[in-house]
């Protein structure tokens, strides 16, 4: 393993990319990011952990994910570039662990594309038609994957429509608990219910939040546009935990109306928890609510998916994953075989497991990533980086590592096992990629890029 590189490698303040990022632009760009389609599909799987306070183990997940956040928010202003977790880690423990980091974002990116996969196939589909879940599944993935492969452009315009749509969807749920709750149709005491027959309510809090912390991924990878932003010192950190507590509050706010407008045992059964909530309050057709559900759950895996087809094509461009992986569609110069691969990966995962534990797998990846990130922050704080970067007080970082820790503690066996195969696989490629960069520098050239074709 190469040695961790050291203070000289702190990026200038020069940068090629065109600063254009305000703060209000990249508070709208990280909550959109957040605010995702998880808490569509999850709600009613984290009542099934925690009980009927399903609030408690969402704002318990936001308090976990503000740590990570926070060390996130030192990094990213002390090194502004694009890399982001995999950057930070090779700083401060060298390429190997830097390739695990970036590895482990490109798996969890494929199995969020498997989980809302299953999200989309279940209650809200069967409100206009029921079909077999691998039909759903294929037809889904094939059809985000060919808009994929057309163009990020079309790809991206779709995306402003249906975030608008699916915050939409949010608040339209926010308003009708609280016309449930004003009509004396709720149940509030459902509201203080923490805990099932078999946890009590503390473990059942953190078995809520292993899901709950789903919900609020997404801002890791804001980071990356961090050399983008015009004043990353002071943007970053104020859009960053603006837009995380923003998200938190809508998403407490959706955990009380769906607690106290329906029974635990019915969301817990519910492949469409927050419909549910429409179905109670009345007044709103659930067809439209569920075409409003479907539309974010789609948006989500379009832009996980396009993440992670991009982030396969620059791992192997750079030599780290197969070359296959950098052929590009002529024409539309788009990562034709990257999206081919990530999608059918995702197809294998949205077939062979549920919404659930495929949550939770993704939850183990980036709990990975981020006891990495955690622990960077601490093993890089003598470096000075950029002058006068955000900086938290060291205990964060210590506490940001220790939740993760906590969370995996409260991950179930066989989502362990899955993890471990996907993390087996991700050593056997770095320790792949190590040796093709040493022989490389041996013969004295850097491994051959698509360019060299």
């Amino acid at each position: 393993m190469n040695s961790p590189r050291t203070r000289s490698d702190a990026p200038d303040s020069a940068t090629p990319l065109k600063k254009t990022l305000t703060t209000p632009l990249l508070y709208f760009f990280i909550l959109g990011d957040v605010l995702g389609a998880g808490v569509y599909v999850l709600v009613g799987e984290v009542a099934g952990k925690a009980g009927g306070a399903v609030w408690a183990p969402l704002l318990a997940a936001l308090c976990l994910a503000l740590l990570t956040a926070a060390s996130y928010a030192e990094l990213a202003t002390k090194y502004p570039r694009a890399g982001g977790a995999s950057h930070y880690a090779t700083l401060a423990y060298g390429p190997f662990t830097g390739f695990i980091a970036g590895y482990c974002m490109l798996t969890a990116g494929i199995v969020s594309v498997a989980a809302l996969t299953r999200g989309f196939a279940g209650d809200y589909l069967t409100e206009f038609v029921t079909l077999p879940v691998a039909l759903v599944a294929v037809v889904f993935l094939a059809a985000l994957a060919l808009l994929n492969a057309r163009g990020i452009r079309e790809s991206t315009r779709a995306n402003v429509v249906a975030t608008l749509i699916e915050v939409g969807g949010l608040v339209l749920v926010v308003a009708l608990g609280a016309w449930i709750i004003l009509r004396g149709d709720a149940d509030l005491g459902r509201l203080t219910e923490l805990g099932t027959p078999s946890k009590g309510p503390a473990t059942a809090v953190l078995s809520g939040a292993v899901l709950a912390y789903y919900s609020f991924v997404g801002f890791e990878t804001s980071v990356n546009v961090a050399e983008e932003t015009r004043d990353p010192r002071r943007s970053y950190p104020r859009a960053l935990f603006g837009a995380l507590l923003t998200a938190g509050a809508v998403y407490v706010l959706v955990g009380v109306a769906a607690s106290a407008a329906v029974p635990t045992g019915v969301l817990t059964e519910s492949g469409g928890p927050l419909l549910e909530v429409v179905k109670v309050a009345g007044g709103v057709p659930t067809g439209l609510f569920s075409v409003i559900a479907l539309i974010a759950v789609a948006n989500g895996a379009l832009l996980t998916g396009i993440m992670s087809s991009r982030l396969a094509y620059g791992m192997a461009r750079d030599g780290l994953l197969p070359r296959f992986l950098t052929r590009v569609l002529p024409g539309r110069r788009t990562p034709v075989a990257a999206v081919v691969t990530t999608t059918v990966l995702s197809l294998l995962l949205a077939l062979t497991g549920d919404v659930a534990t495929l949550a939770s797998t993704l939850v183990l990846l980036l709990l990975v990533v981020s006891f990495i990130v955690n622990t960077a922050a601490l093993v890089l704080r003598g470096d000075g980086g950029v002058p006068g970067h955000f900086r938290v007080p060291v205990v964060i970082p210590v506490l940001g590592a220790a939740s993760c820790v906590l969370l995996a503690t409260r991950i179930e066996a066989d989502v362990w096992l899955r993890g471990l195969i996907v993390l087996a696989v991700g050593v056997v490629l770095a320790v792949f990629a190590a040796v093709r960069k040493r022989r490389a520098a041996e013969r004295g050239a850097a491994p051959r890029t698509p360019s060299d074709s």
